[in-house]
């Protein structure tokens, strides 16, 4: 109940020492620092890329696993995210 209500109160108090940005939660703020490390802990297994979260890496392997969910109501055309979609689709 206290970190929700941090997001009400606006207080931020984990900070970022390298530029000084606020966090109410400190698992955020240990995401936020591999932006300024560098460094990407979520590797595909097939082609070895790297992700610095895990969301991209799963959405990622749906291109190996050939899973094409979002699909062209126009033309069929198949995509890996709504997003690539919504782009086709205009």
């Amino acid at each position: 109940m206290k970190n929700h209500s941090l997001i009400h109160s606006g207080e931020r108090p984990h900070k970022c020492s390298v530029c000084n940005r606020g966090f109410t939660q400190t698992h955020v703020l240990k995401t936020h620092m591999l932006i300024h490390t560098g460094e990407k802990p979520y590797k595909c297994e097939v082609c070895l890329k790297s992700f610095r979260h895990s969301s991209p890496l799963n959405i990622h392997m749906r291109k190996h696993l050939h899973m094409y969910p979002y699909m062209c109501r126009y033309c069929g055309k198949l995509f890996v995210e709504s997003g690539q979609l919504g782009v086709h689709e205009g």
